[in-house]
């Protein structure tokens, strides 16, 4: 395991009001920060005062995006321990975009160990109000100076911490999704299935878009035929039609969300049928029309569970559930949420602790 050498900042800042936390608006006193050198390969670990990073501008993540990152949240409990919610599985995410980007790996134990170091270091930080979090952002980036495509000699992998509150300001009240057709997210054989920058960029005209004519998000279909849904611009998404919960297959370009299986995991322990097979959007907007499309939910770090309360696809608008929130969207929601922050047992032995 990586020895991690801590030097903490001397100068500390002063804590944002934990009533009044945006989401990724305040940041920590401390980083993570550890280098890669081909010829060494990782070293140098250690946590440092929060501080600009100084690069060639040259440096080719710049030109070439080669970059990753990661998010997770570290939670207060009511008896004032401080826990990460499946902290390797986060790892083993990132091991698989490095692999696709030709990144040098980072072991799941280190990147553990690091995530733990860090939060330990700043566990002040963590806030106590309720559905506060202390978000974390572990990324990689490219950092040869080199104008040329080729994978980079040098790398830094940083971890970032931010206390937030709610994703969305409006909390878990159901929102309006946009189906988008004219633009595509991600094509097989791509990057859909990691977690790169290059996969939002191109989703921000699509956002805009939805933006402009009052929805919170977009619903992307298959690159291919234009006709299966995928996933949300941040979240993976579910559709509960008939009592059967469907969502998208991980299968090359929906990425494999850890609270996407936290919820699959748990709604086959509830005894709920889940199917991972495509479906396209006319059915579930028959499935609207018909009376028989029951919920809609996202799920992601950020936000946990978001139910979805209207979709528009074309000239067609499909209201779920009267806008309410479903029945298996609160289950899911409070369940998870009350493992993440101690209220229930965790009895799927997803809770990691930091000392």
């Amino acid at each position: 395991m990586i020895d991690i050498k801590i030097t903490p900042s001397k100068d500390k800042k002063k804590k944002p009001d934990e009533n009044n936390l945006s989401f990724g608006k305040y940041y920590t006193d401390n980083m993570f920060i550890m280098d890669y050198t081909e010829t060494i390969g990782w070293h140098d670990a250690r946590i440092v005062p929060y501080q600009p990073i100084s690069l060639d501008p040259a440096a080719m993540v710049f030109h070439y995006a080669q970059e990753s990152f990661e998010g997770l949240k570290a939670y207060r409990t009511a008896n004032n321990e401080i826990q990460l919610f499946r902290p390797e599985k986060n790892a083993l995410r990132m091991k698989s975009t490095h692999n696709r980007i030709c990144i040098p790996e980072i072991e799941v134990d280190d990147f553990v160990h690091a995530v733990k170091t860090l939060v330990s270091v700043e566990k002040d930080w963590v806030p106590s109000a309720e559905g506060t979090s202390l978000y974390i952002r572990p990324f990689t980036i490219a950092t040869e100076a080199h104008l040329g495509v080729k994978p980079s000699n040098t790398y830094m992998f940083i971890i970032i911490t931010s206390p937030v509150g709610a994703y969305y300001e409006e909390g878990i009240n159901p929102v309006k999704i946009y189906v988008e057709e004219e633009y595509v997210r991600a094509n097989p054989g791509g990057t859909g299935f990691i977690k790169c920058g290059g996969n939002y960029a191109a989703s921000l005209a699509s956002q805009v878009k939805a933006h402009e004519i009052g929805y919170s998000q977009v619903l992307w279909l298959d690159g291919v035929e234009r006709k299966y849904v995928e996933e949300v611009g941040s979240m993976n998404v579910f559709f509960k039609i008939d009592g059967i919960v469907y969502t998208a297959p991980t299968c090359g370009t929906v990425l494999p969300g850890v609270t996407r299986m936290s919820c699959i995991e748990l709604m086959e322990k509830w005894g709920f049928t889940v199917s991972e097979k495509r479906i396209s959007i006319d059915d579930i907007m028959n499935a609207a029309e018909n009376g028989k499309l029951e919920e809609v939910f996202g799920t992601g770090t950020a936000a946990v569970i978001s139910p979805v309360g209207e979709l528009r696809y074309k000239d067609k608008v499909a209201k779920i559930n009267n806008f309410k929130i479903g029945e298996l969207t609160q289950r899911l929601y409070d369940t998870l949420t009350g493992i993440q922050w101690g209220k229930l047992p965790d009895d799927m032995n997803w809770i990691t602790k930091v000392d």
